[in-house]
């Protein structure tokens, strides 16, 4: 069983109780003396960061670790020559790893199965940087990806990175104008997708999206399909390629050598919503980013040689990029990608897979875990998963609930759980643990290491313990953003004016006085009530630890006299009926488990709750259904 202490009386603001590390876990993890290293590396960052960065693979070297002249548009690793290649695919092809698996892939129905060594992935990258070649992109060209999770994004990923072109994925699901959008912006004069994608038993069209998305595009040129379902689809003779026949041509074959850059270079946007609800373009480097996402990765998931990876997120998502693609790479891992969705055609398909393939850390998002919990313990039960050492969450707050499920019925109370606060901005983990850390159910850990988190109020003082603020971030780190794309004073108002000197997130949080953070959500997900600032993931914490509760969403509508009244949505267990009777009886467990103030006004009881496809719930259409408003662009809507 679990080992659990109670907190400090200083401490008891969190109101939470320690769970210990399983000793073997600790025992053997890559960080062992968590204190010392966090100790160590605030005293001195950069040289912390450098130490670390001299594991990766450098053509040439840096006179300076860090550049903060022009702040807040810091430079990493001044003056050093490299490619995130080199170091996720190159190097270990003059090592034992050569032979060793780099990707499994596996299809939604499970009976296609691809896998690739590092050498064979090594020879697929050439043969996709090749083919983009002989259409003219080169470096600082952008080559939009628009694919689903299989090989062929890994390739195009790491081919664009290879020469030096910006690769700007979107994710397999957004809708033509969407695409556009994004399409024009970036001037891409390449397109990557497939024929279609398995979406639960059915093909979605993407090559019928694309069509539409590039009709009138003023610069793409060229359209790259894979055929992946073998849905009949219209080819442009001009403009459009099949992928497979490429690869049989005389221009796709033979070596391609990868180009050393400046580690300043960009490597990649990835667009990521904004409050105005223009989408950013948030832009990454090759240098820094790969240092970010390798430390982060091998110390926090504490990756070892024998270890299998999977990370359920899409590559079209930061998640993807750092942890599915790039991190495991770099830290020489197997990594595990799936085409399909947990729940189809059965919801044991992901506890299947990871008996069937030995998967050893698991990284998922909330979301999907309280779905799952949704269908009880049996399912999980029926499989094996001793082969689970670690299990990880991202994405938003993992309630404490959902944190229990987690670790008793899937990990079985061996696994720690690391849980990661970070964003698209970041590039890598901010604030989370390392196997050997005691962990909080609900709280997201400690600030990596090289790291300092703060909460401050609006005029940017530092908050006591326990209270609620704005989150910042008081160092540069190696992965951070460099701006965003061919808009670099958006940069500056959005994430530094409010704070001079102070990365602002756009969250609020907390910290114990034991020095854990406990993240409460974004600040436009903040509800106000007669004063008292309510998080929407506080409130829905509070709703799913009822036994008749499987999801929650809370958002804020206008009051006269409170200023806004809670207004929840709730996802019953089946079988169980809302009644006035439930209703009271969930606002009091709210007000018992959380706190009076936090008592729902008003409720209604879907069958689902709208999300994104990547798992996101999308509160602002909650809160248009109940004030009878317009509920405006649904295009992001998963709509299975």
């Amino acid at each position: 069983m679990a080992r659990t202490h109670k907190q400090s009386a200083s401490s008891a603001s969190s109101n939470r109780s320690f769970v210990d590390p399983p000793a073997q876990a600790a025992d053997n993890a890559w960080v062992r003396d968590w204190r010392a290293l966090e100790e160590e590396a605030l005293g001195d960052p950069q040289g912390y960061w450098a130490r670390r960065a001299e594991e990766l693979e450098w053509s040439a070297p840096w006179h300076t670790v860090l550049d903060d002249t022009e702040a807040p548009f810091y430079r990493w690793f001044v003056g050093a020559r490299t490619n995130i290649v080199s170091s996720a695919v190159d190097r270990h092809l003059g090592t034992a790893r050569k032979n060793k698996l780099a990707l499994i892939w596996v299809g939604e129905d499970t009976s296609q199965v691809r896998t690739f060594s590092y050498f064979a992935l090594g020879r697929e990258v050439e043969r996709m940087a090749n083919i983009l070649k002989a259409m003219g992109v080169g470096k600082g060209d952008v080559v939009t990806i628009y694919l689903p999770r299989i090989p062929e994004v890994v390739f195009t990923m790491l081919a664009c990175a290879k020469i030096g072109a910006i690769h700007s994925v979107v994710f397999a699901g957004y809708s033509s104008e969407a695409l556009t959008a994004r399409i024009d912006d970036s001037e891409s004069t390449v397109v990557v997708t497939a024929d279609g994608s398995w979406v639960n038993g059915r093909v979605f069209p993407l090559k019928d999206i694309i069509d539409e998305a590039v009709r009138f595009s003023p610069t793409v040129h060229n359209v790259i399909v894979v055929r992946n379902t073998g849905s009949e689809v219209t080819m442009d003779p001009i403009r459009d390629h099949w992928y497979h026949e490429l690869c049989k041509m005389p221009v796709a074959k033979g070596r391609c050598e990868t180009l050393q850059l400046d580690a300043e270079d960009p490597l990649f946007i990835l667009y990521t919503s904004g409050s105005t609800g223009q989408p950013k373009a948030v832009l990454h480097s090759h240098g820094g980013y790969m240092v970010g996402t390798y430390v982060t990765l091998h110390d926090c998931f504490d990756i070892h040689d024998e270890d299998r990876w999977w990370c359920t997120s899409d590559p079209g998502w930061i998640t993807g990029h750092s942890y599915l693609v790039y991190g495991p790479l770099l830290c020489g891992a197997t990594a595990f990608m799936y085409e399909g969705n947990p729940t189809y055609p059965y919801p044991d398909r992901w506890w299947d897979l990871i008996e069937r393939y030995g998967i050893t850390s698991f990284y998922t998002a909330p979301t999907a875990i309280r779905t799952l919990m949704r269908f009880g313990e049996a399912w999980v039960r029926r499989h094996d998963l001793s082969s689970l050492r670690l299990l990880g969450s991202v994405g938003e707050p993992l309630n404490p609930e959902a944190w229990a499920w987690f670790h008793q019925v899937v990990g079985q109370e061996r696994c720690p759980i690391i849980d990661t606060w970070w964003q698209t901005e970041t590039g890598m983990f901010q604030i989370t643990t390392v196997p050997s850390m005691p962990m909080k159910p609900g709280a997201a850990g400690r600030p990596v290491f090289g790291q300092e988190a703060a909460v401050v109020d609006e005029d940017g003082n530092e908050v006591p313990d326990g209270v609620e603020g704005n989150l910042v971030l008081r160092h540069p780190w190696p992965s951070m953003m460099r701006t965003l794309y061919r808009d670099p004073q958006r940069y500056v108002s959005t994430y530094w004016e409010k704070y001079p000197g102070l990365y602002h997130t756009g969250d609020s949080a907390r910290r114990d006085a034991d020095g854990w953070f406990w993240i409460i959500g974004r600040t436009d997900d903040i509800i106000k009530v007669s004063g008292h600032r309510l998080g929407t993931a506080e409130v829905e914490s509070a709703l799913v630890s009822h036994p008749s509760v499987v999801e929650a969403a809370a958002v804020g509508l206008p009051h006269e006299v409170k200023g806004h009244a809670v207004h929840v949505s709730v996802v019953l267990l089946p079988g169980t009926e809302p009644t006035r009777r439930l209703e009271a009886e969930l606002r009091e467990h709210v007000a018992a488990t959380l706190s009076p103030i936090a008592k729902p006004d008003s409720f209604d009881f879907p069958e689902s709750l709208p999300k994104t496809r990547s798992g996101k719930i999308l509160r602002r259409v909650l809160r248009a259904r109940a004030l009878g408003q317009d509920e405006g662009d649904l295009t992001t809507l998963d709509a299975d």
